[in-house]
C-alpha cells in the first residue's frame, strides 16, 4: 500500500467527545474548520497575488474550495 493512503491513528478520546456533540455543534465545528482553511488559502493567495483586490482574492478562495480534490477512500 502506498504511503499516500496512510492515516494518523484515531484518537478514542476525541471520538468519544465528538459523539457527545449535538448535530448542530458538529456542523459548527465543521464550519469553523472550513473558516480556518479558507483563511489559510486567503493568506497564501495574498502573498502570491499582492495586486489583487480583496474581492478577487475571495473569488480565488472560493474557486480553490470548490475545485478541491476529493479525499482518498
Amino acid at each position: 500500500m502506498s504511503d499516500i493512503y496512510q492515516f494518523d491513528p484515531i484518537d478514542p478520546q476525541l471520538t468519544a467527545l465528538t459523539q457527545q456533540l449535538t448535530p448542530g455543534q458538529r456542523v459548527r465545528r465543521l464550519l469553523g474548520a472550513r473558516a480556518i482553511v479558507a483563511g489559510l488559502i486567503r493568506g497564501r493567495l495574498r502573498r502570491e497575488y499582492p495586486d489583487l483586490s480583496a474581492r478577487e482574492i475571495n473569488l480565488k478562495v472560493l474557486e480553490e474550495l470548490e475545485y478541491a480534490p476529493p479525499p482518498p477512500r
